[in-house]
Protein backbone atom coordinates (compact mmCIF):
# COMPACT_ATOMS: atom_id res chain seq x y z
CA UNK A 1 0.00 0.00 0.00
CA UNK A 2 1.52 3.41 -1.03
CA UNK A 3 0.21 6.84 0.46
CA UNK A 4 -0.31 9.52 -1.56
CA UNK A 5 0.78 12.65 -1.47
CA UNK A 6 -1.23 15.90 -1.61
CA UNK A 7 -0.73 16.80 -5.04
CA UNK A 8 -3.09 16.84 -7.67
CA UNK A 9 -3.28 14.11 -10.56
CA UNK A 10 -1.22 15.18 -13.68
CA UNK A 11 -4.07 14.00 -15.83
CA UNK A 12 -7.83 15.21 -16.44
CA UNK A 13 -10.13 12.91 -14.63
CA UNK A 14 -11.56 12.67 -18.29
CA UNK A 15 -8.78 12.84 -20.40
CA UNK A 16 -10.05 9.55 -21.79
CA UNK A 17 -13.67 10.13 -21.72
CA UNK A 18 -16.04 11.75 -24.43
CA UNK A 19 -18.43 14.05 -22.70
CA UNK A 20 -19.40 14.23 -19.61
CA UNK A 21 -19.19 11.16 -16.97
CA UNK A 22 -21.04 9.94 -14.45
CA UNK A 23 -20.04 9.32 -10.60
CA UNK A 24 -21.90 8.78 -7.02
CA UNK A 25 -21.71 9.99 -3.78
CA UNK A 26 -23.46 8.26 -1.06
CA UNK A 27 -23.52 10.42 2.18
CA UNK A 28 -23.91 13.81 0.22
CA UNK A 29 -26.04 15.76 2.09
CA UNK A 30 -23.23 17.21 4.12
CA UNK A 31 -19.80 17.33 5.41
CA UNK A 32 -17.36 15.24 3.51
CA UNK A 33 -19.82 13.39 1.24
CA UNK A 34 -21.21 16.76 -0.06
CA UNK A 35 -17.59 18.57 -0.65
CA UNK A 36 -16.82 15.28 -2.78
CA UNK A 37 -19.91 15.92 -4.91
CA UNK A 38 -18.20 19.21 -5.04
CA UNK A 39 -14.84 17.84 -6.74
CA UNK A 40 -16.57 15.57 -8.97
CA UNK A 41 -18.98 18.06 -10.19
CA UNK A 42 -15.91 20.77 -10.79
CA UNK A 43 -13.81 18.38 -12.58
CA UNK A 44 -16.28 17.11 -15.34
CA UNK A 45 -18.81 14.50 -14.35
CA UNK A 46 -22.62 14.73 -13.83
CA UNK A 47 -23.56 13.19 -10.04
CA UNK A 48 -26.05 11.17 -8.68
CA UNK A 49 -25.94 12.12 -4.95
CA UNK A 50 -27.81 9.64 -1.92
CA UNK A 51 -28.59 10.19 1.77
CA UNK A 52 -31.46 9.26 3.84
CA UNK A 53 -32.21 12.84 5.10
CA UNK A 54 -34.25 16.10 3.90
CA UNK A 55 -30.96 17.94 3.56
CA UNK A 56 -29.84 15.90 0.12
CA UNK A 57 -32.72 18.05 -2.31
CA UNK A 58 -31.07 21.28 -0.85
CA UNK A 59 -27.47 20.63 -1.23
CA UNK A 60 -28.40 18.87 -4.68
CA UNK A 61 -29.81 22.82 -5.24
CA UNK A 62 -26.94 23.96 -4.28
CA UNK A 63 -24.40 21.62 -6.41
CA UNK A 64 -27.05 22.48 -9.10
CA UNK A 65 -26.39 26.26 -8.77
CA UNK A 66 -22.49 26.12 -8.40
CA UNK A 67 -21.24 23.81 -11.43
CA UNK A 68 -22.22 22.98 -14.23
CA UNK A 69 -23.06 19.12 -14.78
CA UNK A 70 -26.55 17.56 -13.98
CA UNK A 71 -27.15 16.87 -10.32
CA UNK A 72 -29.68 13.72 -9.48
CA UNK A 73 -30.86 13.27 -5.71
CA UNK A 74 -32.05 9.44 -4.85
CA UNK A 75 -33.32 10.18 -1.61
CA UNK A 76 -33.05 6.10 0.09
CA UNK A 77 -32.05 4.75 3.49
CA UNK A 78 -29.36 2.86 2.44
CA UNK A 79 -29.65 0.05 5.87
CA UNK A 80 -31.99 -1.02 3.67
CA UNK A 81 -31.66 -3.82 1.06
CA UNK A 82 -34.51 -1.85 -0.97
CA UNK A 83 -32.60 1.52 -0.54
CA UNK A 84 -29.32 0.27 -2.09
CA UNK A 85 -31.89 -1.28 -4.92
CA UNK A 86 -33.30 1.99 -5.52
CA UNK A 87 -29.94 4.20 -5.97
CA UNK A 88 -29.02 1.51 -8.03
CA UNK A 89 -31.70 1.27 -10.41
CA UNK A 90 -30.96 5.25 -10.63
CA UNK A 91 -27.82 4.59 -12.01
CA UNK A 92 -28.86 2.04 -14.39
CA UNK A 93 -31.26 4.24 -15.25
CA UNK A 94 -28.69 7.15 -16.63
CA UNK A 95 -27.41 4.57 -19.33
CA UNK A 96 -23.49 5.52 -19.21
CA UNK A 97 -21.18 3.35 -17.41
CA UNK A 98 -20.61 4.39 -13.79
CA UNK A 99 -16.84 5.90 -13.81
CA UNK A 100 -16.40 6.53 -10.45
CA UNK A 101 -18.41 5.93 -7.24
CA UNK A 102 -17.94 7.42 -3.30
CA UNK A 103 -18.78 4.88 -0.86
CA UNK A 104 -18.86 7.66 1.76
CA UNK A 105 -22.63 6.95 3.39
CA UNK A 106 -21.22 6.60 7.34
CA UNK A 107 -23.31 7.08 11.55
CA UNK A 108 -21.14 6.77 14.37
CA UNK A 109 -22.21 6.53 18.16
CA UNK A 110 -20.44 7.67 21.12
CA UNK A 111 -20.71 6.17 23.94
CA UNK A 112 -19.81 2.95 26.47
CA UNK A 113 -20.89 -0.24 24.47
CA UNK A 114 -22.46 -1.75 27.66
CA UNK A 115 -25.21 1.90 27.62
CA UNK A 116 -25.54 2.08 24.24
CA UNK A 117 -29.05 1.35 22.89
CA UNK A 118 -28.17 -1.95 20.62
CA UNK A 119 -30.38 -0.69 17.86
CA UNK A 120 -27.87 2.40 17.66
CA UNK A 121 -25.20 0.08 17.31
CA UNK A 122 -26.99 -2.01 14.69
CA UNK A 123 -27.34 0.83 12.60
CA UNK A 124 -23.56 0.98 11.91
CA UNK A 125 -23.31 -2.33 10.91
CA UNK A 126 -25.86 -1.61 8.77
CA UNK A 127 -25.28 1.58 6.90
CA UNK A 128 -21.11 1.40 7.57
CA UNK A 129 -20.59 -2.08 6.18
CA UNK A 130 -23.91 -3.92 4.83
CA UNK A 131 -24.97 -1.20 2.87
CA UNK A 132 -21.13 -0.54 1.70
CA UNK A 133 -20.77 -4.12 0.78
CA UNK A 134 -24.34 -4.83 -1.07
CA UNK A 135 -23.57 -1.44 -3.19
CA UNK A 136 -19.93 -2.56 -3.99
CA UNK A 137 -21.15 -6.20 -5.23
CA UNK A 138 -23.36 -4.64 -7.60
CA UNK A 139 -21.29 -1.36 -9.10
CA UNK A 140 -18.16 -3.93 -9.27
CA UNK A 141 -19.50 -6.17 -11.32
CA UNK A 142 -20.51 -3.87 -13.79
CA UNK A 143 -17.09 -1.89 -13.67
CA UNK A 144 -15.10 -5.37 -13.44
CA UNK A 145 -17.23 -5.98 -16.73
CA UNK A 146 -16.33 -3.21 -18.68
CA UNK A 147 -12.71 -2.46 -17.49
CA UNK A 148 -12.75 0.53 -16.09
CA UNK A 149 -14.07 2.57 -12.71
CA UNK A 150 -12.88 4.41 -9.37
CA UNK A 151 -14.18 3.88 -6.53
CA UNK A 152 -13.46 5.79 -3.29
CA UNK A 153 -14.18 3.92 0.10
CA UNK A 154 -14.03 6.51 2.69
CA UNK A 155 -12.49 4.69 5.67
CA UNK A 156 -10.84 6.46 9.21
CA UNK A 157 -8.06 6.93 11.29
CA UNK A 158 -10.09 5.10 13.70
CA UNK A 159 -9.75 1.69 11.73
CA UNK A 160 -6.37 1.97 12.79
CA UNK A 161 -7.17 1.44 16.57
CA UNK A 162 -9.47 0.30 19.36
CA UNK A 163 -12.06 2.61 19.48
CA UNK A 164 -13.13 2.65 23.39
CA UNK A 165 -16.37 4.78 23.88
CA UNK A 166 -16.99 3.99 19.88
CA UNK A 167 -16.38 0.48 19.78
CA UNK A 168 -18.35 -0.60 16.79
CA UNK A 169 -17.81 2.71 14.77
CA UNK A 170 -14.12 2.43 14.73
CA UNK A 171 -14.70 -1.85 13.61
CA UNK A 172 -16.88 -0.86 11.39
CA UNK A 173 -14.32 1.07 10.06
CA UNK A 174 -11.57 -1.38 10.30
CA UNK A 175 -13.91 -3.65 8.25
CA UNK A 176 -14.06 -1.22 5.64
CA UNK A 177 -10.28 -1.01 5.38
CA UNK A 178 -9.21 -4.53 5.43
CA UNK A 179 -12.76 -5.24 2.68
CA UNK A 180 -10.88 -2.27 0.40
CA UNK A 181 -7.30 -3.59 0.90
CA UNK A 182 -8.66 -7.35 -0.09
CA UNK A 183 -10.43 -6.19 -3.33
CA UNK A 184 -7.72 -4.13 -4.32
CA UNK A 185 -6.05 -7.43 -4.61
CA UNK A 186 -8.30 -9.56 -5.62
CA UNK A 187 -8.69 -6.75 -9.04
CA UNK A 188 -5.59 -5.65 -9.29
CA UNK A 189 -5.50 -7.32 -13.04
CA UNK A 190 -7.92 -4.78 -14.16
CA UNK A 191 -8.55 -1.52 -14.64
CA UNK A 192 -10.86 -0.67 -11.62
CA UNK A 193 -9.04 1.25 -8.93
CA UNK A 194 -10.56 1.24 -5.12
CA UNK A 195 -9.00 3.75 -3.13
CA UNK A 196 -9.34 4.57 1.02
CA UNK A 197 -9.73 7.68 1.90
CA UNK A 198 -8.90 7.70 5.80
CA UNK A 199 -10.17 11.48 7.78
CA UNK A 200 -8.87 12.03 11.25
CA UNK A 201 -11.88 14.25 12.85
CA UNK A 202 -13.28 16.50 10.45
CA UNK A 203 -15.65 19.18 10.69
CA UNK A 204 -19.12 17.60 9.85
CA UNK A 205 -22.40 16.76 11.82
CA UNK A 206 -20.76 13.31 12.45
CA UNK A 207 -20.09 14.19 16.24
CA UNK A 208 -23.59 15.76 17.07
CA UNK A 209 -25.29 12.99 15.27
CA UNK A 210 -22.89 11.11 17.22
CA UNK A 211 -24.09 12.65 20.62
CA UNK A 212 -20.40 13.26 20.96
CA UNK A 213 -20.44 17.17 20.44
CA UNK A 214 -20.18 18.32 23.79
CA UNK A 215 -18.88 16.41 26.22
CA UNK A 216 -15.78 14.90 24.39
CA UNK A 217 -12.50 15.79 24.07
CA UNK A 218 -12.71 14.47 20.51
CA UNK A 219 -15.86 16.18 19.92
CA UNK A 220 -14.97 19.92 21.42
CA UNK A 221 -11.41 19.87 19.66
CA UNK A 222 -10.12 21.50 16.53
CA UNK A 223 -11.03 19.50 13.53
CA UNK A 224 -9.97 19.23 9.76
CA UNK A 225 -11.74 20.99 6.91
CA UNK A 226 -14.19 18.93 5.06
CA UNK A 227 -13.40 20.31 1.95
CA UNK A 228 -9.38 19.81 2.35
CA UNK A 229 -10.12 16.32 2.86
CA UNK A 230 -12.71 16.10 0.64
CA UNK A 231 -10.07 17.32 -2.05
CA UNK A 232 -7.56 14.58 -1.26
CA UNK A 233 -9.70 12.00 -1.37
CA UNK A 234 -10.87 12.68 -4.76
CA UNK A 235 -7.36 14.01 -6.22
CA UNK A 236 -5.84 10.13 -4.56
CA UNK A 237 -9.14 8.68 -6.39
CA UNK A 238 -8.14 9.77 -9.78
CA UNK A 239 -4.48 8.99 -9.60
CA UNK A 240 -5.27 5.16 -8.66
CA UNK A 241 -3.28 5.10 -4.89
CA UNK A 242 -4.32 2.48 -2.60
CA UNK A 243 -4.88 4.86 -0.19
CA UNK A 244 -4.87 8.73 1.53
CA UNK A 245 -4.82 9.70 4.57
CA UNK A 246 -7.20 13.15 4.54
CA UNK A 247 -7.10 16.22 6.76
CA UNK A 248 -3.69 18.15 7.99
CA UNK A 249 -0.54 17.50 9.59
CA UNK A 250 -2.02 16.54 12.81
CA UNK A 251 -4.29 14.01 11.39
CA UNK A 252 -1.35 12.79 9.70
CA UNK A 253 1.08 12.59 12.85
CA UNK A 254 -1.45 10.64 14.21
CA UNK A 255 -2.17 8.11 11.74
CA UNK A 256 1.83 7.67 11.58
CA UNK A 257 2.22 6.96 15.50
CA UNK A 258 -0.74 4.47 15.35
CA UNK A 259 1.09 2.39 13.14
CA UNK A 260 4.04 1.57 15.92
CA UNK A 261 2.10 2.32 19.06
CA UNK A 262 0.58 -1.28 20.69
CA UNK A 263 -2.63 -1.34 20.70
CA UNK A 264 -3.49 -1.23 24.47
CA UNK A 265 -2.13 2.00 24.14
CA UNK A 266 -3.82 3.19 21.16
CA UNK A 267 -7.44 1.94 22.90
CA UNK A 268 -6.21 3.68 26.36
CA UNK A 269 -5.38 7.49 24.17
CA UNK A 270 -8.72 6.72 22.12
CA UNK A 271 -10.44 6.77 25.65
CA UNK A 272 -9.02 9.69 26.55
CA UNK A 273 -10.76 11.75 23.84
CA UNK A 274 -13.62 9.53 23.06
CA UNK A 275 -14.67 8.95 26.59
CA UNK A 276 -17.91 10.51 27.81
CA UNK A 277 -16.74 13.55 30.28
CA UNK A 278 -13.37 13.79 28.57
CA UNK A 279 -14.45 17.33 27.11
CA UNK A 280 -15.21 19.07 30.31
Amino acid sequence: MTDSADTAPTTSPNAALEGRALAVVTGASSGIGLELARQFLDNGFDLVVSAEDDELAAAAATLRAEGEGSVEPVRVDLRRAEGVEELYAAIRRDGRPLAAIALNAGVGQGGAFVDNDLDDELSIIDLNITSTVRLAKLVLRDMVAADAGRVLVTSSIASTMPGSFQAVYNASKSFLQSFTEALQNELKDTNVTLTSLMPGPTETEFFERADMAEDTKVGTSKKDDPAQVARQGFEALMAGKDRVVGGGVATKAQEAAAKVMPDKLKAAMHRQMAEPGSGD
